[in-house]
């Protein structure tokens, strides 16, 4: 058999492009690993650098390392831009426009949230600010989903059907639905940090189980939409799988608002041109808990400061939930209740300052409302790397469960 005939089979054809993917992402990462120390005194001129408070000595590194895993994933993933449609060229087979289109949307998409997440890195902008970016940089997506696919139907769990029947069309909020995925997935990643490793860490443990989940339908009714996935997931893992070498304890850089803002958009993209987007929120289920416990603190109902990072001891060389200081006064009702409800479900450490002359309450002391500040709360004081670790063993189990979601529980609601 020639080579036109192998190609025209489509699925041989995939399988070999899916190979030359792996090959340019390898050879990518490998070049990435190797360059990446070159880059530290071009960051540092630039003030692209901070100081690590969990160590004790206080050394400055290299920050917003995120920006060069970013630029190799583009490079990647532009280079193989004429190898995912060579057969246009060689065969003159018609091309897939949808295709084409979908894959240039991604990766617009991407290198929009890039490029604002180094905006970020660099000029520091505000809270309000960081939740705008990842709607304006998916709006590209969005609106290749209506040219394209503007499929707003979903199949009702078997509970609801007396009521909802077995499909139901959701219109225009399916595509607020796509839009506040993109704004989770980027800022979820982003406020689940503090410790060496575990942005870059959780974001390859979540990539990995888009992959494995990837491979498990490979051969499936959607064949199509996971291929289309693993095209962005494999270059994905090898950019970031050297960044997290560097980047883990104890950290030579940073990875910068900018790879937080990065894996997070990549996996938006996946999970909506994939047509996967619910069973990847189920790979973020330390994302969506940690996000749960830091609502209080992001909205204002509880005193939040700049860093909720663990605090370090020097002492014992171990990190610490960190704390804040508010008077009961400062609180509104609301505010109060919502306190008093974490508190009872022991979410938060609670010591109360007591006035020795007047046995009054001066204020509280209570540790900040993250999922790090509350492992430190049942585990007690651990050393960063040891934490590092925990956490991202955490965050594979929890991939896990749902795998076990996905392919058991499933059955008993579709």
């Amino acid at each position: 058999m020639d080579l036109a005939s192998y190609l025209a089979d489509e699925k041989l054809s995939q399988t070999i492009r899916l190979f030359l993917n792996l090959a340019i992402s390898i050879a990518g990462s490998i070049i990435l690993y190797k360059i990446m120390p070159k880059f530290k005194d071009v960051f540092m001129r630039a003030d692209l650098k901070g100081t690590d408070l969990s160590k004790k000595e206080k050394v400055q590194i290299p920050e917003a390392y995120g920006v060069i895993c970013g630029a190799f994933f583009l490079i990647i993933t532009f280079i193989f831009i004429p190898l995912r449609f060579y057969e246009t060229l060689a065969f003159n087979k018609e091309l897939s426009h949808h295709q084409f289109i979908e894959y240039l949307a991604a990766l617009l998409s991407i290198a929009c949230m890039i490029f604002l997440g180094f905006a970020d890195d660099v000029l520091d902008l505000k809270w309000r600010d960081k939740l705008l970016l990842p709607t304006v940089a998916s709006l590209p997506l969005l609106m290749v989903y209506f040219a394209n696919i503007n499929s707003t139907t979903i199949i009702v769990p078997y509970p609801l059907r007396p009521w909802l029947g077995y499909a139901l069309n959701l219109g225009f909020l399916y595509y607020i639905y796509m839009g506040m995925l993109a704004v989770f997935c980027t800022n979820a990643i982003n406020i689940y940090a503090g410790v060496n490793g575990i942005e870059a860490g959780q974001s390859l443990v979540i990539a990995c189980s888009v992959l494995i989940s990837n491979i498990i339908e490979f051969n499936g009714p959607f064949r199509d939409n996971h291929i289309f996935s693993m095209y962005l997931i494999i270059p994905f893992i090898a950019c970031s799988f050297p960044l997290f070498i560097y980047n883990k304890y104890p950290s030579r850089v940073f990875v910068g608002d900018t790879f937080c803002y990065f894996a997070g958009m990549t996996f938006a993209v996946v999970g909506i041109l994939g047509h996967f987007s619910k069973f990847l929120l189920l790979f973020f289920i330390p994302q969506i808990f940690n996000f749960l416990l830091s609502v209080p603190q992001l909205f204002k109902f509880i005193p939040c400061p700049r860093h909720r990072m663990p605090k370090y001891n020097p002492v014992t060389d171990l990190l610490e939930p960190s704390v804040v200081q508010f008077y009961d006064k400062d609180l509104s009702k609301l505010s109060k209740l919502i306190f008093k409800l974490f508190r009872m479900l022991k979410f938060i450490k609670v010591t109360e300052k007591i006035d020795e002359k007047n046995k009054k309450l001066v204020c509280y002391e209570s540790s900040n409302f993250t999922i790090i500040n509350f492992y430190l709360t049942i585990v007690g004081p651990t050393r960063e790397g040891i934490l590092t670790k925990q956490l991202l063993i955490l965050q594979v189990v929890c991939c896990f469960i749902a795998f076990m979601i996905r392919y058991q529980l499933s059955k008993l609601f579709y």
